[in-house]
């Protein structure tokens, strides 16, 4: 079978708005934690999808820590991109903000990073593009995207 053309990260870019209503929150105005990463795990999948075109499934979420608080009537921009692309696998970068839209301020909540599987019509994994870093940036990303990966490989020899 041949190999997919290789696919620049910058072609898997989505972002995603969405204004937190009361019920995204608990009764102090926060919005919950899984609400945002119900939200990060779509934005995630959808980067994958574009770049692998196929369906994904979630298989990894690396740690979610939330370095500010959002709260009811904020806008939530979820901007996520594919930093690294194995056989069948691919991580993509979900970055958060929460923006006041009356004042404009933005504050980044936090960013996660998740693992997806692509799979074909029978629900078997797929082959996707290799991923090609245009940019020193993309080259630092991709490199620190591999290095989890190695991670992640490494913690489930431990912990089969």
């Amino acid at each position: 079978m041949n190999e997919p053309a290789p696919k620049p990260m910058r072609a898997s870019r989505i972002a995603i708005a969405q204004l937190m209503q009361p019920e995204h929150a608990n009764n102090h105005g926060n919005v919950h934690g899984g609400w945002i990463m119900k939200l990060v795990d779509e934005a995630g999948a959808l980067a994958c999808m574009r770049h692998a075109n196929h369906r994904v499934v979630t298989v990894a979420i690396d740690q979610m820590q939330f370095h500010q608080p959002i709260r009811i009537g904020d806008l939530v921009t979820l901007t996520a991109e594919v930093t690294y692309a194995g056989r069948t696998s691919m991580e993509a970068e979900v970055r958060v903000v929460a923006e006041n839209p009356l004042t404009g301020e933005q504050v980044h909540t936090n960013t996660a990073y998740l693992v997806y599987v692509a799979l074909d019509e029978d629900g078997q994994p797929a082959r996707v593009p290799p991923l090609l870093a245009e940019t020193e940036s993309d080259r630092q990303r991709l490199a620190a995207a591999q290095q989890r990966q190695q991670a992640r490989l490494a913690q489930r020899k431990r912990n089969p």
